[in-house]
């Protein structure tokens, strides 16, 4: 009997010392966050694009603030402008004007809070996706489905490739390539994911980019990897794109501008 009071008592008084513990994290200056990538799906007109302008929050914050009242251009080396328009307050702009050209330079001006912001790109072109594999014995159980999306990479030619998979309007998965050992051959994106079933829908996305965004989602993805370790850890670099605030380029934005040729495979998982 007095065993058990005593595990009683004990258990009380660990309960009792439970503490709320705050995370005092350091405030940093809050910056604009620009997600402009333009692209031109094969077989459309491309006519339709969108940009989207938001803000840094705090890292427990559970909402992402909209960059709203933005003035938002694109132009092109054919003299021709494109306005985005905001829709509402929702720091989404839109245009149904643009004029997509393989090769083409295009320069992004956005005005925000009395600073200018400027980017350009070139429009790189990419091959279509020439077929999709499927194993259901990939992983290290066994048991993971494991996709395969082919695609010929062009010889003589320096080519960088983004790889977007979305499953059932999950956050899509990203993967880059170069072809600085594939030149000329046929290989793949690849994608594997333990919860993906049979009857599963799957976006596939190959988009041609430059080899600055390249390197800017290399490094992106690497720190960002699900493995690098606690959620806390101090990232070895802030990874800046291509645009640059030209009224304060010490009050730097984060984001990138990008204008690619885009190829899309819907595939059924089987």
């Amino acid at each position: 009997m007095n065993r058990l009071i005593y595990i009683i008592v004990l258990s009380l008084l660990i309960i009792s010392c439970e503490d709320v513990i705050d995370v005092d994290l350091t405030t940093v200056e809050t910056r604009l966050v620009i997600d402009a990538s333009l692209s031109w799906q094969k077989g459309t007109q491309g006519n339709n694009q969108e940009i989207k302008l938001s803000l840094t929050a705090p890292y427990f914050s559970t909402t992402i603030p909209a960059a709203t009242g933005a003035t938002v251009v694109v132009t092109d080396t054919n003299n021709n402008t494109f306005n985005f328009i905001e829709q509402g307050t929702s720091g989404i702009y839109q245009n149904n004007t643009f004029i997509p050209e393989i090769n083409g330079d295009y320069t992004l001006i956005i005005n925000y809070n009395n600073e200018t912001y400027t980017a350009t790109e070139s429009l790189k072109s990419v091959v279509p996706i020439d077929f999709v594999e499927q194993n259901n014995n990939g992983g290290f159980s066994g048991e993971d489905i494991e996709i395969k999306a082919f695609y010929t990479d062009p010889i003589d030619q320096e080519n960088y490739y983004l790889f977007q998979f979305q499953n059932n309007q999950n956050v899509p998965m990203l993967e880059v390539y170069d072809d600085e050992f594939t030149n000329g051959n046929q290989i793949f994106g690849f994608f594997s994911d333990d919860e993906m079933k049979a009857n599963d829908n799957l976006d596939i996305k190959i988009l041609g980019i430059s080899k600055r965004h390249y390197e800017y989602l290399f490094i992106l993805l690497q720190q960002t990897d699900d493995e690098s370790g606690d959620p806390f850890e101090t990232q070895p670099a802030t990874v800046r794109g291509n645009c640059i605030n030209q009224t304060n380029p010490k009050n730097y934005p984060l984001g990138y501008f990008r204008v690619s040729e885009t190829d899309v495979f819907n595939y059924t998982v089987q």
